[in-house]
């Protein structure tokens, strides 16, 4: 069967009345622009004032898409800046984090020169009485023997009963000596008992270890005891082992019999120490003597 000739575009009025609009809007179109080109022909200044009136009705629609066009572009160019900062931002964090490295590096570099020239200027003020200069390799902290170990020993003339001193003050003496390293026992050690002065009365009293770190203060009057925290005694040079006026502890407090004090110069804050001479010979060859005396196996573990 054969088609019909006049075909409907659909039997849905929508779409019937949207193709008539589309003729309409087609035809109306082509009238308006054939009226503006007779118009441009038969009248030009009036065209163009036409043009002119067109240009300023239409001119805040073109503005408005100037500045959506704008904002899209300052959108575009805001998020590069901040995608830009936060790089700059990771990176000066960086640099920051390498710069407090260096800084940190620098102070301890510091801290060690200071502590070399203090080594150095004790030496200076003792060149007849320093034997050496060494490090303290290690040294116990939980045995109830307070030791430490020298990196010099008897090839650089280290001797039993040698002092051994930091420039904040006395770390020991030697009890045992090989070529190269030396057994230094420290005057916490409760074997260890140093004459000492109170400064500044010059109140004589003995020091000895207590074995935790600290050392014990008595006076050798035992009816003076006056000691106050923070008041300093030193070596007195009795006995001829230890020179005079090298700081030996701080008072913490008071006690029964005499006072607590804390060694001014710790094994783990003083890498650096000299050993020094005996104040006097004699001791030192005693003190000797008395070390051979003792059967192998029973001396300073």
């Amino acid at each position: 069967m054969a088609p019909p000739r006049n075909r409907r575009p659909g039997f849905s009025r929508k779409a019937q009345y949207s193709l008539f609009a589309t003729y309409v809007l087609a035809i109306a179109g082509a009238i308006v622009a054939g009226i503006l080109l007779l118009i441009s022909i038969a009248d030009p200044k009036g065209f163009s004032a036409l043009r002119a009136g067109a240009a300023e009705v239409t001119s805040p629609i073109a503005r408005g898409f100037q500045a959506v066009r704008r904002s899209f572009a300052g959108m575009g160019e805001n998020m590069s800046a901040y995608l830009d900062a936060a790089s700059q931002n990771a990176a000066l964090k960086k640099q920051v984090s390498a710069n407090r490295t260096k800084l940190i590096e620098a102070d301890a570099l510091r801290a060690e020169n200071l502590k070399l020239k203090a080594l150095i200027g004790l030496q200076e003020a003792n060149p007849g009485e320093t034997v050496a200069i060494g490090n303290l390799i290690s040294s116990t902290a939980s045995s109830t023997r307070r030791l430490a170990i020298l990196s010099v020993g008897s090839n650089q003339g280290v001797a039993v009963g040698f002092p051994i001193r930091a420039p904040k003050g006395l770390i020991g003496r030697v009890i045992e000596t090989s070529p190269n390293t030396s057994k230094v026992l420290l005057i916490s050690d409760a074997e260890n008992v140093i004459p000492v002065l109170r400064m500044p009365d010059g109140l004589p009293a003995l020091s000895s270890g207590m074995g935790d770190g600290t050392v014990a203060i008595r006076p050798v009057d035992l009816g003076v005891n006056n000691f106050r925290r923070g008041q300093i005694v030193t070596t007195s040079g009795s006995g001829g082992l230890y020179p005079p006026n090298i700081p030996v502890a701080v008072i913490v407090r008071r006690t029964s019999d005499g006072a607590l004090a804390r060694p001014l110069a710790s094994p783990a804050g003083n890498n650096h120490v000299i050993v020094l001479r005996p104040y006097h010979e004699a001791p030192r060859k005693l003190l000797e003597a008395a070390e051979a005396a003792i059967p192998k196996g029973q001396g300073a573990e």
